[in-house]
């Protein structure tokens, strides 16, 4: 058994400062050390999947961050591990906890992931080693983890066993309640505009310090063909992990951030919204682009035609959500949004379809990660 502020103190030593993750009894002594401890940087996720995109935002603006989650969560984990991080090369430092150890009496909830849990790690290629035990194993284990991260660029985890860290109490503050947001509904029923209107209103009107995440599909593909630009990530996967990508990066930079948000990829992650609120980075501003159909897949229907983003984005504590569904009302909720203060959401109502012929970025995600790691540095 070790102390929470013996690993942690090893860790930091290594450049590991910012956190983010979801709840396990196996990992509570780490995780209220980590919250407790104002050197530190912790983000509680609304799901394992979430940690991982804030996180990768985190590592592009310029942090060295550990997830951590209980095994259970690995399924939730498998989608950004392996199209956020692996094609990106977006290297973090996973604590995952063995619940249903063989052995191990627990519950049966816990049985097949904890026959599984090192196999499921194998499958998707995370190098894995068992968290330390012992105070004299902490260095070694994370000078392991530490290299492969750095050569491959990619995660390694740390399956932690119950009872590794000992007890830590919690001194966490209640969390801030943000005052009512306001929705701004600019609606009018007329023609809706098509995705690259409004992507080319996005490019004439964010500022030159601005950070763009594009959500995977269509969107990206299209303001990449309109003009591809270094401030500019293009998920060509991790479905709707933009949201949580764009607040690792906005917790970690001073620069404006603008996240370019579907409805079908935000609608799978929703979660985020709640997080992004939350936490309410006063530089993010955050688009879906909504269109009611998976365009990139056929154009199969969405739900998005009973939700409302704008109101879900308020009653999540957004300082202003904005709604709109003509071209002109989103380059007025745009200036506004980008002048006003934030977080800030604008739900566009947009026409279906796409460019033709449209292309994909022709930049491999890694050079795409770099660059843009570099523009936010500069």
């Amino acid at each position: 058994m070790i102390t929470a502020d013996a690993f942690l103190e090893t860790a930091r030593a290594r450049g590991f400062n910012f956190y983010c993750g979801v709840p396990c009894s196996f990992l509570t002594p780490l995780i209220n050390r980590v919250i407790s401890d104002p050197k530190l940087n912790y983000v509680g996720a609304a799901s394992e999947g979430e940690a991982v995109a804030i996180a990768a935002g985190a590592w592009l603006a310029g942090r060295k961050s550990v997830v951590m989650c209980q095994n259970s969560g690995l399924g939730n984990m498998i989608n950004p591990l392996t199209s956020l991080n692996w094609p990106f090369r977006i290297p973090c430092l996973v604590i995952v906890t063995w619940r249903g150890q063989p052995g191990l009496k627990d519950e049966p909830q816990h049985e097949l992931m904890g026959e599984i849990t090192g196999a499921m790690l194998d499958v998707i290629r995370v190098p894995h080693a068992p968290f330390p035990s012992a105070e004299n194993q902490i260095e070694n284990a994370l000078e392991i983890a530490d290299a492969h991260m750095a050569e491959s660029g990619l995660p390694s985890a740390l399956i932690m066993q119950k009872g590794a860290v000992e007890m830590e109490p919690l001194n966490q503050p209640a969390p801030p309640v943000p005052p009512p947001g306001e929705l701004d509904d600019r609606t009018t029923g007329d023609a809706r505009p098509a995705r690259a209107a409004a992507l080319e209103a996005v490019l004439a009107l964010a500022p030159e310090a601005a950070a763009i995440i594009a959500t995977t599909g269509k969107t990206g593909r299209e303001l990449f063909t309109l003009n591809d630009r270094a401030q500019q990530l293009y998920q060509v996967g991790s479905m709707g992990c933009a949201g949580a990508m764009g607040l690792g990066v906005a917790l970690n930079t001073t620069r404006p951030v603008i996240v370019i948000d579907g409805d079908g990829a935000a609608l799978m992650k929703m979660g985020a919204l709640a997080t992004i609120g939350a936490y309410a980075p006063e530089n993010l501003v955050h688009l879906i682009l909504d269109n009611g159909v998976h365009d990139s897949t056929g154009g199969q229907a969405t739900v998005s035609p009973v939700v409302s983003f704008a109101a879900t984005a308020q009653a999540c504590g957004y300082r202003t959500s904005y709604l709109c569904d003509t071209l002109a009302g989103f380059n007025d909720c745009l200036h506004a949004a980008l002048a006003g203060p934030k977080p800030n959401l604008i739900h566009l109502r947009m026409a279906p379809g796409s460019m033709s012929p449209l292309g994909r970025p022709t930049i491999k995600p890694a050079e795409v990660a770099r660059r843009f790691q570099d523009f936010l540095a500069s």
